[in-house]
């Protein structure tokens, strides 16, 4: 469900290595790219493109199975049979949504345990809003709406882009994360209009998650270095700030409708240029918990590497019985 997570990772360098490119083949693809086509797994794509896509949509469905940790933990504790089956689902569905992300992944050449093998040894990156705690039922509600509503924004944009198998996937997760929305917004409306503790509640955990979610999209545009040929190959749609405004735009209004306070004394919306100013997210934070620095990175890759050692004996088992079939790349 996350996206934007591609852009998280502040690279030291601007990604290079277009000069080894047929400069005939390379301004083909850029003129099927401006045409609005899709790109597709046999055509002929840039190193770099391939590159970018794989560490996109790697790290997008990295985000899908660390994501269900925060949420899943709360399957037994949420409160009433109704909310628990909800729960369970939306778990369900986040991890769905990684297996189709794997698997457009693998069609540029990169393999599924490859990819996992990264998570688990802390080379490839994940979305840096699930290195948070949980602490309350009210925590797992902020994930269910805003967290899902972050991904939408991105999502949606992207599902437009070049690469065809990344766009079908996202095309189907997009579908899926909308009833999460409602999900995640009835919860949150629910104790936000309950009790006094409900209230409070709810309020503190939208206190505690806040800054997450204005990193969620990304470091400024003015400090990515991937943005540019991202969105010149319709990799993404739309930039970081470009995204965080958009949230603004359409969850402020509506958080503000239920009776919660915004903690940012900061956050207005300029009337001139029509864009929010709001007070600068911390950049050193982001960067922190990138890299393996947040308060829950280590136990939630624990968790992900004890799921790994643990399903090794099916994997063996399945790999033996088809040592003799045929394997072909998977479609997406």
């Amino acid at each position: 469900m996350y996206g934007s997570v591609s852009t998280h990772d502040i690279p030291a360098q601007a990604p290079t290595g277009l000069e080894n490119e047929d400069p005939q083949l390379l301004a083909e693809f850029e003129a099927r790219i401006a045409r609005g086509e899709k790109i597709e797994p046999d055509d002929y794509m840039p190193a770099l493109y391939r590159k970018q896509l794989i560490r996109m949509i790697e790290q997008h469905a990295h985000s899908e199975i660390i994501g269900s940790l925060p949420e899943g933990t709360w399957i037994t504790r949420a409160p009433g049979f109704r909310r628990k089956m909800a729960q369970m689902a939306k778990v369900q569905d986040e991890v769905g949504h990684a297996q189709l992300l794997y698997s457009a992944a693998e069609t540029l050449g990169k393999t599924r345990e490859e990819m996992i093998t990264d998570l688990i040894n802390g080379k490839s990156k994940y979305s840096n809003v699930f290195n948070y705690p949980t602490p309350t039922w009210a925590d797992s509600n902020v994930i269910s709406w805003l967290i899902d509503a972050g991904a939408i924004v991105n999502q949606m944009a992207n599902a437009k882009g070049s690469y065809g198998p990344y766009c079908r996937a996202l095309e189907r997760i997009c579908a899926e994360e909308s009833f999460h929305l409602k999900y995640g917004h009835d919860a949150v409306v629910h104790m936000a209009t309950g009790t006094p503790t409900q209230r409070r509640m709810m309020q503190e955990a939208l206190n505690r998650w806040w800054p997450p979610i204005m990193t969620f999209f990304g470091p400024a545009d003015k400090m990515s270095q991937h943005t540019e040929i991202l969105m010149r190959w319709k990799v993404k749609m739309a930039s970081n700030d470009d995204c965080r405004q958009q949230f603004l735009d359409m969850y402020v209004p509506k958080i503000l409708e239920i009776g919660l306070t915004i903690p940012d004394p900061k956050l207005r919306k300029n009337e001139e240029t029509g864009k929010w100013e709001y007070t600068e997210p911390d950049w050193d934070e982001l960067r922190r918990v990138i890299n393996g620095d947040g308060p829950c990175n280590k136990e939630r890759l624990a968790v992900r590497r004890a799921a790994e050692e643990n399903g090794a004996w099916v994997r063996r088992a399945l790999q033996a019985k088809q040592q003799a079939a045929k394997h072909v790349r998977p479609l997406a």
